[in-house]
């Protein structure tokens, strides 16, 4: 599933080719993916003028004259700009500027809107890359649960999933069964650099394709070439060379190290 660095990715792709583009039509063909009326959610963004293109969470936001539309990838979806419809095409926008194709195989992605903005987005939490030490702190020291699942918590941080999760617990050196409430302020502080530098090498590298992902362009990410636990489970750890776990914890798989990351 597409986590923050894949969205960012595909936001700063979209947002110098979408800003200041109408919407001339719109049109829609899956239920699970758009639980509006298609025809009245299609007159609703005719003649709307993109406004911005921004990121929040794992959601990408066109803010426009009036009101705000999210689209959240799901596992399979892709925002492909000047894309060609195909057999899972499940939403096309027809812009003055060129065309934007919405693809899913699964269907698990969302398009949502609202005015000023979809009731969805109210309930995410900060933002995993631009919250600030002391809020991230306090975000997770209001909760007494494992570390792994508030982390994947949008409600607490939002933007995180199972590969970052993994990645920056293991930077970090602490176990995802471990407690919030129990981890020393020098602890939660060091995982709130790991969270920041994973979210940055992964952004840097066009984020992971894993199965589906790609960017706006079509293109691959690279970062699954850089992954020390995720996915990697049974290899040597690339620090002390112990042997890397796979656990099911809150019914997500995660990986670590039982060397580097003890509770």
């Amino acid at each position: 599933m597409p986590e923050l660095p894949e969205v960012e990715t595909v936001v700063r792709g979209l947002a110098p080719r979408l800003t200041g583009c109408v919407i001339r039509q719109a049109s829609f063909s899956s239920r699970l993916v758009v639980r509006d009326d298609f025809q009245a959610l299609a007159a609703r963004l005719a003649g709307r003028r993109i406004e911005s293109v921004a990121r929040r969470g794992k959601f990408i936001v066109l803010r426009l004259d009036r009101g705000a539309l999210s689209i959240h990838l799901g596992m399979t979806g892709k925002l492909l700009l000047d894309g060609v419809r195909g057999a899972h095409t499940r939403a096309e926008f027809a812009l003055d500027g060129g065309v934007l194709i919405y693809d899913d195989a699964r269907q698990f992605g969302r398009i949502e809107y609202g005015e000023p903005e979809p009731k969805r987005l109210a309930g995410l939490g900060p933002d995993a890359l631009h919250t600030g030490r002391e809020e991230f702190i306090d975000a997770l020291r209001r909760h007494a649960g494992r570390i792994k699942p508030l982390l994947l918590s949008q409600r607490v941080i939002a933007g995180l999933g199972n590969i970052y999760v993994d990645e920056a617990l293991f930077a970090a050196r602490i176990h995802p069964k471990a407690r919030a409430s129990r981890l020393s302020d020098r602890r939660l502080q060091a995982l709130h650099e790991a969270v920041a530098n994973v979210l940055r090498r992964a952004i840097a590298a066009g984020g992971s394709s894993i199965s589906d992902y790609v960017d706006a362009e079509g293109r691959r990410g690279s970062f699954q070439n850089e992954h020390c636990v995720y996915g990697r489970a049974d290899e040597p750890c690339p620090v002390c060379g112990g042997t890397i776990r796979r656990i099911e914890l809150g019914q997500r798989g995660t990986h670590y190290c039982p060397r580097c990351q003890k509770i």
